[in-house]
């Protein structure tokens, strides 16, 4: 049986691979230093893009490419100066 440190680094590689990051992704560490044999896996949180790529990956649907920050940066400009809000 692997540890439960193990287990999380597997699922941040699985994850990894197919294009998710959760960066809260950790062994829960008050369940750690309890006297359980396996700590719980605290999953964290993370924006809406991350959620949605989660989403698609578990589906198996395609995941879109993450933009880059000059992509984001270039398309929050686009909607400051077309003065509405991104549907």
């Amino acid at each position: 049986m692997r540890s439960t440190e193990e287990v999380v680094a597997l699922l941040r590689e699985a994850l990894g691979g197919v294009g998710v990051v959760l960066p809260s992704l950790c062994v829960d560490p008050v369940t750690g230093a309890g006297k359980e044999p396996f700590a719980l896996v605290q999953l964290g949180r993370c924006n809406v893009r991350t959620a949605e790529r989660l989403v698609a990956a578990l589906r198996g649907e395609p995941l879109a490419p993450v933009p880059t920050n000059e992509q984001l940066f270039a398309r929050v400009r686009e909607v400051n100066r077309e003065g509405r809000l991104p549907r």
